[in-house]
């Protein structure tokens, strides 16, 4: 299914909550990206949400990249792509 038909095709995480349309939960997905990206920007990661891809997409200044498309994945994978551990509260 595309972003306009109400992207994410599979039942949604709880961070969709209370999104009806597909135009809000593709705004939230888009604001999601914004706060980690600036979340990971310090550990020399990057995160893009391009609305096509299902999932965010992490990338280091290397060019290493990974597609998160399960909230529980997202730090694991943070921690593989940055080779140390992460703490997400440590800011």
């Amino acid at each position: 299914m595309c972003n306009a038909c109400g992207f994410p095709a599979r039942a949604g995480h709880w961070t969709d909550a209370g999104l009806d349309s597909p135009h809000d939960r593709l705004r939230a997905r888009f604001r999601r990206a914004q706060v980690l990206a600036r979340v990971l920007r310090p550990y020399g990661l990057t995160a893009h949400d391009n609305g096509v891809t299902d999932g965010v997409i992490l990338s280091t200044l290397a060019g290493a990249s990974a597609i998160v498309t399960d909230p529980a994945q997202l730090w694991p994978t943070v921690e593989r792509l940055a080779g140390r551990a992460f703490d997400p509260l440590a800011g």
